[in-house]
């Protein structure tokens, strides 16, 4: 995931979002946001185990599940389905530290993934949200959250090509 927040200061961005909350940001929870926030691209959770194993030889994949389950609850992750796969949230990286928001806290998000190289850009286009959901009224449907992933060429791989 692209900041320029360091990483440590996300950490504990996360960790001071989850205390308001009345959550609990583990030293485990905190290992797996640290190994998906690392990774440039989308991680699946296998991967992340192996990568979590160099750290806790113990680590079964219930560790894991549970561990993204919860970030995904408090808004700190997103999982890109296409790919079965997990990323940062550019919102949480640039949430307000003082925000009493609670858990709740959603925005719209797209995913961008490039069909060359894999590289998943997360936009968050309101615009975008609401002719979803102005859509789906027309359709007689009311529409909690939506998830959109559209596919590509990224800049790199587009120029590349």
């Amino acid at each position: 995931m692209a900041s320029a927040m360091p990483l440590e200061a996300m950490l504990d961005r996360a960790e001071a979002l989850c205390a308001r909350r009345g959550a609990q940001l583990t030293e485990l929870r905190r290992q797996v946001l640290r190994l998906v926030l690392e990774t440039e691209q989308p991680v699946g959770a296998y991967a992340l185990l192996d990568r979590l194993r160099a750290l806790r030889a113990g680590a079964a994949p219930p560790t894991v599940y549970r561990a993204l389950d919860f970030l995904r609850e408090q808004g700190l992750i997103h999982k890109v389905e296409r790919l079965n796969a997990y990323v940062g949230c550019i919102e949480a990286a640039q949430h307000p530290a003082d925000c009493d928001c609670g858990a709740e806290h959603d925005h719209p998000h797209q995913f961008l993934i490039c069909r060359r190289c894999g590289a998943t850009a997360e936009i968050s286009d309101p615009a975008v949200a609401a002719a979803l959901g102005a859509a789906a009224a027309r359709a007689g449907f009311s529409l909690d959250r939506a998830t959109v992933e559209a596919e590509g060429l990224c800049a790199r791989c587009g120029v590349a090509g």
